[in-house]
């Protein structure tokens, strides 16, 4: 069952079974927590967010500890594309930083990510928005994810988690 209603003049909030959700699972000791940010706009993202969130369940490598709410927003950069659907995932891990990167790139050509260009329409985008309180900046990775203060498509979302308050 999906719930879907206006934020405001351009968002929308979408709630499902697993969006959003505090599982009973906690940060294991040694672990790092990880805020990713997902968003897709091919295909039926909906669905694929919650078919994600299995395949995440069942990795060695994370662990769930809460999602946010599904936010429809408009594009940024390439704006003739659909409107996109996106969702925060808080997690814990014990992947270093580009160890995490590494695994998500793969889950998201798992999930038929193609990387075409900069802002491209995609079935799955899969940002590290925060590792803990660390600063990243290499070629490869920045943490925490740029602007991500200003993009209602991180910001709305986080608004929304009981983890966070």
């Amino acid at each position: 069952m999906r719930i879907k209603y206006a934020i405001d003049a351009v968002n929308s909030y979408i709630s499902t079974p697993l969006f959003p959700i505090v599982f009973k699972t906690q940060p294991l000791h040694g672990r790092h927590r990880v805020l990713l940010g997902i968003g897709g706009n091919v295909g039926d993202s909906v669905r694929r967010f919650e078919h994600l969130i299995h395949y995440i369940r069942r990795s060695s490598f994370m662990v769930i500890i809460e999602t946010s709410p599904i936010i429809k927003n408009p594009p940024f950069g390439y704006i003739s594309q659909p409107y996109f659907y996106n969702a925060i995932i808080s997690i814990s891990t014990k992947l270093t930083p580009h160890e995490l990167l590494r695994h998500i790139h793969n889950i998201e050509r798992l999930f038929g990510r193609k990387r075409s260009f900069k802002d491209a329409p995609r079935t799955l985008d899969i940002d590290i928005i925060m590792y803990e309180n660390r600063k990243i900046d290499t070629q490869k990775l920045k943490v925490p994810h740029i602007s991500w203060f200003e993009r209602d498509s991180v910001v709305i979302p986080l608004k929304y988690m009981k983890g966070l308050r």
